[in-house]
């Protein structure tokens, strides 16, 4: 009996953001993924982070899952050449589809989809619903406001201390990495 491919839900921006190294980040993501043999997991869109991190991953010869729901096909150009591509009714259904595809999660740089994403999947974490691991590529201090904000809930008293142990943070591809490939085992 073959083993699964391990598989990496990324979360990142439809956009590519203000700075090149975001886009770089991106890029190095989707070609490490697919080197390990990590199945890329992600919004199924051809445009900003998204697009990059799987042309990076196909490009490189990595296995492909990309979720869109039907709503957002025009805007964020839903990829056809995936290996696997997956259309939804809506955005629940996308979420729910990429969560249960995965093995662990990684967020890029990215906007509110891509915050709203995280916190599903951290708030889930937190009231026990699964043990993926959750990694925080943090290219360029870009997550850092987060950061300072999650620990402003914990000081505040409205989440424990343990809040902060369910995020791993990776300044760069390479921590990523290391990180991952110990997380996946």
């Amino acid at each position: 009996m073959t083993r699964p491919l391990p598989s990496v839900c990324v979360y990142c921006g439809s956009r590519a953001g203000a700075r090149l190294a975001y886009v770089q980040a991106a890029r190095d993501t989707g070609t490490m993924l697919a080197a390990r043999g990590w199945r890329l997991v992600y919004g199924a869109g051809d445009v900003g982070l998204m697009g990059e991190v799987a042309r990076a991953a196909q490009t490189a010869g990595g296995a492909t899952f990309g979720v869109i729901p039907e709503h957002l096909f025009p805007r964020e150009v839903g990829k056809r050449d995936l290996t696997t591509f997956v259309v939804t009714e809506n955005m629940h259904e996308r979420k729910k589809v990429m969560f249960m595809n995965s093995n662990a999660i990684v967020v890029l740089p990215g906007g509110a989809g891509s915050l709203d994403e995280l916190f599903e999947v951290l708030t889930w974490r937190q009231i026990g619903l699964h043990r993926k691991p959750i990694l925080i590529l943090n290219t360029d201090g870009y997550w850092e406001p987060l950061r300072a904000m999650l620990d402003q809930i914990v000081a505040e008293g409205f989440a424990d201390p343990s809040l902060q142990d369910m995020l791993i943070w990776a300044p760069d591809v390479a921590t990523l990495e290391r990180e991952l490939a110990t997380a996946l085992g």
